[in-house]
């Protein structure tokens, strides 16, 4: 039998969404996949998770795409001379654990001249982990996340909170939305497989398995 398989993406830059693979490997015993990585060659989205769970590498696969420039992947591409497309994306062989894939940014964030990373996402039939972060917009941006998942048929596996609390942000987005709220990361001054066994141990991860399509 497959194992579940979770596509996660975010609001938007820098709401945590590396954090929150590093924490969803671990409550998973997971597999990660970056198949983008733009900028940071040298140590990437992978080795930070790497860092931070302490797990062996060949829990870790090869992005398919390293691009130099810390940009859109569309335009980092073409900086280089590429030209992504969703073809080239296949899952990693099976390992017998769950994966998790990593994109890059939000949902709409452009590959191409045609296709987003929801596009990705889809391709790869996997349901969304959306992670979100409290910040003056932030639930206009959650909400309008889960209505594109919602519009294009996509299925949304829970949503993580990722850093300082806001109870009311929280609640409207739950209340408006009806998405499940899969965990709630707080605001980490060390990441490290400690703190993140001890989030884990404070409150284990209650995700329902899902196998890939």
């Amino acid at each position: 039998m497959s194992q579940p398989a979770y596509f996660v993406s975010g609001i938007g830059t820098e709401v945590g969404k590396t954090v929150a693979s590093a924490y969803l490997q671990l409550a998973l015993g997971a597999d990660y996949w970056k198949p983008v990585q733009a900028g940071d060659l040298d140590f990437g989205d992978r080795d930070r998770v790497r860092q931070w769970t302490g797990l062996p590498a060949d829990r870790y696969h090869p992005e398919r795409y390293r691009l130099r420039t810390p940009a859109s992947p569309h335009y980092a591409a073409h900086l280089d001379g590429l030209s992504i497309e969703l073809d080239d994306f296949r899952l990693p062989e099976p390992t017998g654990r769950p994966l998790l894939v990593e994109g890059a940014g939000g949902l709409l964030v452009p590959l191409n001249e045609t296709d987003c990373m929801i596009d990705l996402a889809a391709r790869l039939g996997l349901p969304v982990i959306l992670v979100s972060r409290h910040y003056l917009g932030s639930i206009n941006h959650t909400l309008l996340s889960l209505e594109v998942l919602k519009g294009r048929g996509m299925e949304l596996a829970g949503i993580v909170f990722s850093g300082g609390e806001n109870p009311e942000s929280e609640r409207i987005i739950t209340q408006l939305s009806g998405a499940p709220v899969l965990a709630r990361l707080p605001e980490l001054p060390q990441i490290d497989p400690t703190t993140l066994q001890g989030l884990l141990d404070a409150a284990p991860l209650a995700l329902p398995s899902r196998s890939p399509q």
